[in-house]
């Protein structure tokens, strides 16, 4: 019983030095909401700190691909609205000292 709580003890250790991480930490997942933000910025083709303007700007491109004009479905378009709207959410709002000129 002692060898083998030695070698899961030695075992994890390895693991937290090879790969910075814990066995444990492999297994948990990430949040719901970091997941979505995570598929929409991927199906937009955004990087994660894209302004506002590069949000938009993708997501007019993604609905010239995908509008049922062209030959997509009423799905992508609602797909492409739901991750500009995430990511838009996600942006901070600008304060009144952002807004003024200089």
């Amino acid at each position: 019983m002692w060898k083998l709580l030695f070698f899961t003890f030695l075992a994890s250790a390895a693991c937290k030095l090879l790969f910075g991480k814990w066995p444990w930490q492999f297994m948990q997942t990430k949040s719901t909401r970091s997941q979505a933000l995570f598929r929409a910025r991927k199906l937009l083709g955004v990087r994660e700190n894209a302004t506002r303007e590069e949000v938009m700007q993708a997501h007019k491109q993604l609905l010239a691909l995908v509008h049922p004009d062209r030959g997509g479905t009423n799905e992508q378009v609602h797909e492409a609205n739901a991750a500009r709207d995430i990511l838009i959410n996600e942006l901070p709002y600008p304060t009144a000292k952002d807004t003024r000129g200089p």
